[in-house]
């Protein structure tokens, strides 16, 4: 632990102060192998963390997207995207409208990141002249301004920022195990779509803002940092229908639930219906890039040439990457299904108070007796879980999140619930 030691204290002097947690987690990685990684002192540890949703293809990537960046590399890397054209930044943007959900004319922005892409949408949606957002509690959307507004997961994200330059509206998010009606939303799904369309429609439209006003509805299909809560199914239908009534552009945010994560290519296909924006991230660089897109309707297109752009967005190395990735991701879909399975039956069988998921994507929650959020068992949880080898991470007030790369394989999966299982025992009995 003596060089470990050292890198944490040297990091410590000279990065930002962010969200590393040194004591639970003294992670130094080295170098990473398919759901494997290793720090620099030799030790293995099984990844269920991807990352945070980068590492979909595994460590450091897939081998056939390390061949296509390595080619590029040496082609173009750089181009000026915005400026001038090149052929890897159509190819994928044609491959993205093709897939993504919405049979109506689309075209794409590329960025850099997921609040860049959550930042273009942003733009789009205020173009049509309209003032407003809403956004639901509970979500993350981002960390710079714009999205940052948007976002209402934890106090400390928006801690000094406000106020903010954009107006948003916060509405409670139809979360079965925890909600502001106490609705058990497992049992009365449609009681508690209902209260959250009523909120929406009579008590903000007709007392705060007038839906006219209202540019867009941004929404996570499952939340992610807010704890990898899954809504019940007929929500967003029932959501388009009032969007639609008052001709509100819906913005679907895929940046940590897109390109395969649930069993899907988007999230959102799991509910039925077609966003008006998409934004992807995370996973579209293949754990090698920063790559972010935002996928719209062609009619929200910028008014005017030089509204937005950027520098490095629709890079060629990029955007080849992406190509291959896209490619890759599609096919692992009846593979991330099949696994999903054996990880549902395996979580919701163990000491843990909520198992919600798909796909790939799952939460446990632990709370108290009295069903309040038990944040000191589920950071146990991380840090033993830890000790036996395995990199879980938090999310929301309680819970932990579940994302293994996408490519795990049935025995590394059983491995490392074991271990989580081992951990949850050891703190719960």
């Amino acid at each position: 632990m003596e060089k470990i030691r050292w890198v944490i204290e040297e990091s410590e002097k000279y990065l930002a102060n962010t969200t590393r947690d040194p004591e639970s987690q003294p992670l130094v990685i080295d170098r990473g192998e398919g759901v494997w990684v290793y720090d620099i002192e030799g030790n293995k540890y099984l990844d269920f963390t991807s990352g945070i949703g980068v590492n979909n293809l595994g460590w450091p990537s897939h081998p056939d997207v390390i061949k296509v960046a390595q080619i590029q590399m040496t082609r173009l890397a750089h181009a000026a995207a915005n400026d001038f054209y090149n052929i890897p930044q159509m190819e994928l943007a044609k491959r993205l409208v093709q897939l993504s959900p919405g049979n109506f004319s689309k075209k794409v922005f590329f960025s850099n990141s997921g609040t860049e892409s959550v930042e273009a949408s942003i733009k789009l949606v205020k173009g049509t002249g309209r003032k407003y957002l809403i956004a639901f509690l509970g979500s993350f959307h981002g960390r710079t301004l714009g999205s940052l507004a948007l976002t209402a997961s934890k106090p400390v994200q928006r801690y000094s920022a406000g106020p903010f330059s954009i107006g948003v509206f916060h509405v409670p998010y139809p979360n079965p195990f925890r909600n502001p009606w106490k609705i058990n939303g497992y049992e009365k799904p449609d009681e508690l779509i209902n209260a959250v369309i009523e909120y929406i429609d009579f008590w903000l439209f007709q007392h705060v803002v007038d839906p006219e006003e209202v540019a867009g509805i941004i929404f996570e299909p499952i939340q992610g940092e807010g704890g990898y809560v899954v809504p019940p199914h007929n929500f967003f239908a029932e959501l388009r229908k009032l969007a639609q009534k008052y001709n509100i552009p819906l913005i679907d945010d895929e940046v940590q639930m897109g390109l395969g994560r649930t069993g899907k290519m988007f999230a959102i296909e799991h509910f039925n219906i077609e966003p008006d924006i998409i934004t992807l991230a995370k996973a579209l660089g293949g754990g090698l890039v920063p790559v972010g897109a935002t996928i719209f309707r062609s009619d929200l297109d910028f008014k005017k040439k030089g509204i937005h752009s950027n520098t490095f967005g629709g890079n060629a190395l990029s955007m080849s990457i992406g190509l291959k990735v896209v490619e890759l991701i599609k096919e692992l879909m009846p593979h991330v299904n099949e696994i999903g399975k054996i990880f549902g039956e395996e979580l919701c069988q163990m000491k843990v108070d909520d198992c919600r998921g798909l796909g790939l994507a799952w939460g446990i929650e632990f709370v108290k007796s009295d069903k309040t959020p038990d944040p000191k068992v589920r950071d146990r949880v991380v840090t033993e879980a830890f000790k036996e080898g395995l990199i879980v991470i938090s999310a929301g007030k309680s819970s932990i999140r579940i994302i293994p790369p996408l490519v795990i394989s049935e025995e590394e999966a059983k491995i490392g619930l074991s271990k989580l299982k081992t951990a949850i025992n050891r703190v719960r009995g």
